[in-house]
């Protein structure tokens, strides 16, 4: 089998170079997160310094008033944004790979668990966009106090929000987005429109697993059925002229390109899902890490620029507290237990 192949292979290189460019972005995302200044962080203040003189100032005000739309109130662009993308992929695999697969002798229930995947999630999304993450009110405050115990590190008695005028329990924090103090504040996801804490938490690890798992599973299916076709059209044991008009045996980036060239919207998808799955799988990893030693990610940021007041020359930290795993750590199913099965709480004031 002969093919031509000319100056696509240069694509393909500079694709290459697009992926580690943006894995290495990653790592260092990875690596950094947590920190005050950071490499992206300093990089972007200098590029603002320089290009901002040459940007109209009435293009500046709508950028800002963008981003802070966006990402510092309420907004549910990332939720549709989520939906689109999610019937982007979902439009691809019913349309062209669902087919595919069967006619690749795989069974009807691997074909069919990503949609049973997509029921799962879509009902533990809409309780996370929708449950209340533990928002203090007048009703629940004085039951929210005894909860946890101050470790007086990161949490101080007597420390009071200056916006809702609540004395801050142990582990609440205010969120700015939602403009409401939360007990055992972790987060505000902007992909749920909501923060994550005491009483949702469990319900945003299992969105996690199910995001990873139908990304996963989508990616498998795909890459089996351009494993077939490979196999079939006999790719691997073909031949190509190159641009200098020589013959030269197939390999993998030479499949590559020819199924990018085939299938286009595939691969593309396929680069998407793998993507995906290995950013939420780490993501994940470190979410279910902090849950089985009974830390928030609010927590743990915080723990990575404060000393502990009980550290110092001649002195040791109670055995109370550990700095690995934290002040509340209470044994791995206790831990876990007080995620998945919270004690409810009242409900809120109108």
């Amino acid at each position: 089998m002969f093919l031509y192949c000319g100056s696509e292979m240069d694509f393909l290189t500079l694709f290459s170079i697009y992926v580690l460019v943006v894995l290495t972005c990653i790592a260092l995302v990875c690596k950094y997160s947590g920190q005050q200044q950071t490499p992206f962080g300093r990089v972007y203040n200098t590029f603002s310094q320089v290009v901002s003189p040459w940007i109209p100032q009435c293009v500046q005000n709508i950028c800002y008033r963008a981003v802070h739309r966006l990402f510092h109130q309420r907004s549910n662009f990332f939720i549709y944004l989520h939906i689109i993308l999610e019937i982007a992929v979902y439009a691809e695999y019913s349309y062209e790979i669902f087919s595919f697969c069967l006619e690749m002798d795989t069974t009807m229930v691997n074909v069919c668990i990503p949609y049973v995947l997509l029921a799962i999630k879509t009902y533990i999304f809409y309780l996370c966009c929708s449950r209340d993450p533990g928002t203090l009110t007048k009703n629940n405050h004085a039951a929210q106090q005894n909860v946890y115990k101050y470790d007086e590190k990161l949490f101080q008695e007597g420390t009071v929000c200056p916006t809702c005028q609540f004395v801050k329990p142990a582990r609440s924090k205010h969120c700015r987005v939602c403009n409401r103090c939360v007990q055992r504040f972790d987060h505000h996801c902007i992909w749920v429109n909501n923060c994550i804490g005491a009483q949702n938490t469990g319900y945003f690890l299992l969105y996690l697993l199910c995001v990873c798992a139908m990304a996963g599973d989508i990616a498998v299916l795909t890459a089996d059925m351009l494993f077939h076709v490979v196999v079939r059209a006999g790719l691997m044991h073909a031949q190509y002229i190159d641009a200098d008009g020589q013959q030269q045996p197939s390999g993998l980036l030479f499949v590559t390109q020819q199924l990018f060239l085939t299938f286009p919207r595939i691969v593309f998808m396929l680069g998407f899902l793998v993507f995906v799955f290995f950013l939420l799988a780490g993501y994940s990893m470190f979410h279910f890490y902090l849950a089985l030693i009974n830390q928030t990610s609010n927590e743990w940021f915080k723990r990575k620029v404060h000393t502990c007041q009980h550290c110092h020359p001649g002195h040791n930290c109670p055995t109370s507290y550990n700095p690995i795993r934290g002040y509340y750590h209470r044994g791995i199913l206790k831990n876990l237990g007080e995620i998945f099965w919270p004690c409810p709480s009242p409900k809120k004031d109108n």
